[in-house]
Formats: C-alpha cells, sequence, structure tokens
C-alpha cells in the first residue's frame, strides 16, 4: 500500500488529451508495471473511446466534442489490471459556447451525487470533515491551469473531475472518472 499511496496526487490538469498520457506514465506507470510483471490474477489492458456513461456524469447542453490541436481523439478510456493492481481512466472533452462559470455550475451539481465536491482550482482550504477517513478525496496537488478550473467529487479510489478553461467566450471542458486499485 505504501508504494501506491498518493500516486494521484501528481495529476497536471494540462485541459487536454495529453492528461491521459500523463495519468497513464506520471502516476500510474509503476503500478501498471508492477500489475503486469505479477500475473498472478491475470491481466488485461483495456483502450478505446469514452462516452458520458462511462465518466459517471451528463454531457453540457449544447456542447459538442472538443480535440485539442494536434490530437487525434476527443475521447479515452483505458484500463489496466492485474496482480491486485489495476485503473480505469475516461476522459471526454468538450466545447460549450456559454461560459466558464455557466458550465461550473451545471458540474458541480452534477458532481454532487457522488459525495462532497472539492474545488482544486486554487489552494483552497479543503473541507476538513473527511479528513481522518482513509477514502476521503483531497486535491492533493491537483490544480487546474491558471485561469481555468478543476472540480473533484468521490473518494481516493473513484474520483470523477471536470476540468474547464476558457476558450474565447466559450469553455472547453474535460469530464475525468479516475478508479485506481493498488493493494
Amino acid at each position: 500500500m505504501s508504494q501506491s499511496r498518493g500516486r494521484n496526487r501528481g495529476i497536471v490538469f494540462a485541459c487536454g488529451m495529453g492528461l491521459v498520457g500523463a495519468v497513464l506514465l506520471g502516476i500510474m506507470g509503476p503500478a501498471v508495471s508492477s500489475a503486469m510483471a505479477q500475473d498472478n490474477d491475470g491481466a488485461g489492458l483495456v483502450v478505446g473511446k469514452a462516452n458520458a456513461e462511462d465518466v459517471g456524469l451528463p454531457i453540457y447542453p449544447g456542447a459538442k466534442p472538443y480535440k485539442d490541436p494536434g490530437n487525434d481523439s476527443d475521447s479515452a478510456r483505458l484500463g489496466a489490471w492485474g496482480g491486485g493492481y489495476g485503473f480505469k481512466l475516461a476522459v471526454v472533452s468538450m466545447q460549450s459556447n456559454d461560459a466558464p462559470a455557466q458550465v461550473a455550475g451545471f458540474y458541480k451539481k452534477a458532481l454532487a451525487k457522488y459525495g462532497n465536491v472539492l474545488d482544486c482550482s486554487r489552494n483552497v482550504t479543503e473541507d476538513k470533515r473527511n479528513s481522518g477517513s482513509s477514502s476521503a478525496l483531497s486535491c492533493g496537488n491537483d490544480r487546474s491551469d491558471p485561469g481555468g478550473m478543476l472540480f473533484k467529487s468521490g473518494t481516493k479510489k473513484k474520483q470523477h473531475m471536470v476540468a474547464l478553461k476558457p476558450n474565447g467566450k466559450g469553455t472547453v471542458f474535460h469530464l475525468i472518472y479516475l478508479w485506481v486499485n493498488a493493494d
């Protein structure tokens, strides 16, 4: 357990599909390679496109898929497991003509179904009610891009996140689900 402690604290929300690579290599690489090497319970890998159901959040009304320049996909679904370790990651990138504050309000309500919604946009004081719980979610080092917003809800093992940034008069946003099992 000590090896996996804090792995998700290094997520950098670049608000792009580059996030997928950062998560895989930056925070899950050691756990995934360890899982594949310890192939006691079998191992597997899933790669594909993600949708709203995969991230567990609704699509903002009127939003359209968004592709970062240089990327050929607006979504990704990844998973790997084996030897007691595993992860699932789903990312859906969207854009809206509505202002970031309006989109953020919609997703704060949607995230609330998973528990307390953390605003990881700035260095904010976190809700201490669950700080003693080993499954309590925290912002850790997760922060949004300058000018952007980041909201999280769920538990350390099952996180739902929304990263937003202004795009002209509208908003680009990324819906993210991360499940981590590192016994």
